[in-house]
C-alpha cells in the first residue's frame, strides 16, 4: 500500500486501536484517539501507568490500526514508538506537547491551568509514532 494513499485515508479520523507487544510477545491492545500532523507522525497523549507504556519502554514496535466508521476499510501503519519524557512540570516541553496535541484534537480547553496541573498528576506523555510500513484494505 502506498505511504501517501494510506496516510490521507487516516487524516480525517481520530480514533485507532494501538497495538504493543507484552513480555510473553502476545499483543496488547487499546483504544486510542490521535491526531496525524503534516509531517506524517500519528501523536497520541499517553499515561506512564499504562500497560501499553511499560510494553513500548522494553519493545518500541508497535502498531496503529485506523478503520473507516463503516468497518470495511483501514490501514495499518507499523513502526517503533517514539515517547516523549514523563510530564513533570506544567510548564515543561512534555506539556506543552501535550496542549498542542488537544487543541488538534478537540479545540480549546475551558482552562489551560487545569489542564496543565492534570498533565503532571496523571503522568501523561505524547506517543510519536512515524510509521515505517503500512498494509491494509482501501476499498471505495
Amino acid at each position: 500500500m502506498d505511504f501517501t494513499t494510506a496516510l490521507s485515508f487516516a487524516l480525517p479520523y481520530r480514533n485507532a486501536v494501538l497495538t504493543t507487544q507484552k513480555r510473553d510477545g502476545r499483543p496488547q491492545l487499546s483504544n486510542v484517539t490521535y491526531h496525524l500532523g503534516t509531517d506524517d507522525v500519528f501523536r497520541v497523549s499517553i499515561t506512564a501507568t499504562r500497560a501499553k507504556y511499560l510494553n513500548m519502554v522494553r519493545d518500541p514496535r508497535v502498531s496503529m490500526h485506523v478503520t473507516r466508521p463503516d468497518f470495511w476499510a483501514y490501514a495499518v501503519f507499523e513502526g517503533n514508538a517514539d515517547l516523549s519524557p514523563v510530564a513533570a512540570d506544567p510548564h515543561d516541553d512534555t506539556v506543552e506537547e501535550l496542549i498542542a496535541l488537544y487543541r488538534a484534537v478537540g479545540g480549546e480547553h475551558p482552562n489551560w491551568d487545569e489542564y496543565r496541573t492534570a498533565m503532571v498528576a496523571d503522568q501523561r506523555l505524547v506517543l510519536r509514532l512515524r510509521p515505517t510500513h503500512v498494509c491494509g484494505m482501501l476499498t471505495a
